[in-house]
């Protein structure tokens, strides 16, 4: 597999992060329409596979460990497969493993070496009122560690971190798309849909 990172440009990719509740998924849902594709959260969508196939929720996150490598895993796979010169979104991207290993008592040393330089900015969302669903079973203390443990470790492993506070969707799509339209290497699909977008 293709773990890329370390040296060389960056692709022309994205990452939107934050603590379980923050607005990921809803914020990179209403940027859809700027960019060529939005990859969701891989750990939502292996919880979902198993729901469907009849696996409940417990069992999909019972060793919360291997269920991280798990997490960890698909997003290399399908980052080793898309396109550098696309304009995409990934909800959480591989660096996120780090502090999930972290607090699931992984050593995440390994994860280091390729987590440098995979995207070009990261957008680090400040939390919501945290709201409990099917899939998300960390407490309010994880969540506390994990909102330092991720911005940290994106700034450590060198990132643009952009912070967007806790406004409205509109509000949070409009400062996005300010630092996607300053990118200068953006696809004419990505420049003329800003455009419309600034009107």
């Amino acid at each position: 597999m293709n773990i890329m990172g370390g040296r060389g440009e960056a692709p022309n990719w994205y990452v939107i992060t934050g603590v379980p509740s923050s607005g990921i998924t809803t914020l990179a849902n209403a940027l859809r329409p700027y960019v060529h594709k939005v990859f969701p959260e891989a750990a939502r969508i292996l919880i979902d596979k198993n729901l469907k196939n009849g696996i409940p929720v417990s069992e999909t996150r019972g060793d919360e460990g291997l269920f991280q490598q798990r997490v960890l895993h698909m997003k290399l796979q399908r980052e080793a497969n898309a396109k550098r010169n696309r304009t995409y979104i990934f909800e959480r991207g591989v660096p996120d493993s780090i502090p999930y290993f972290k607090v699931s008592g992984l050593d995440p040393a390994p994860l280091y070496a390729y987590s440098a330089n995979r995207y070009k900015k990261v957008f680090f969302l400040e939390p919501l009122p945290y709201v409990r669903d099917y899939a998300r079973t960390e407490t309010e203390e994880t969540r506390e560690r994990l909102n330092v443990m991720l911005i940290g470790t994106y700034k450590y492993l060198g990132y643009n971190v952009i912070t967007i506070p806790a406004v409205s969707v509109k509000e949070r799509v409009k400062l996005v798309l300010k630092h996607l339209e300053r990118q200068h290497n953006a696809a004419p699909m990505i420049t003329s849909r800003l455009a419309s977008a600034s009107k």
